[in-house]
């Protein structure tokens, strides 16, 4: 995969930073994909779903899981739904051979 200039049209590389014809600056992409949307085994408290869309998506943990408390208890247990919902539905991560 190449990005190319805007400018010139020069196929540059993905950590290109600035174009090596014209030396126009090349823009960085406002999102950069994360991990995949897995549970993962390590730092779960109860399922791993509020870690596993933490790390996903990039945002603090310790935020998702003050939300999704906070909104179980005002949506009157639709979040306990969807949370089960993802339990069942996110793929665990996978463990790494010895």
């Amino acid at each position: 995969m190449a990005v190319f200039c805007q400018r010139c049209g020069t196929g540059l590389p993905l950590s290109a930073r600035f174009c090596s014809n014209c030396g126009n600056v090349i823009p960085v992409a406002p999102y950069t994909q994360g991990q995949p949307l897995v549970r993962p085994i390590v730092g779960r408290q109860v399922a791993g779903v509020c870690i596993g869309l933490a790390q996903a998506y990039g945002w603090d943990v310790a935020l998702v899981r003050i939300f999704t408390i906070i909104t179980f208890f005002c949506s009157g247990g639709l979040v306990g739904v969807a949370y089960l919902a993802g339990w069942i539905g996110i793929p665990e991560q996978p463990v790494p051979l010895p």
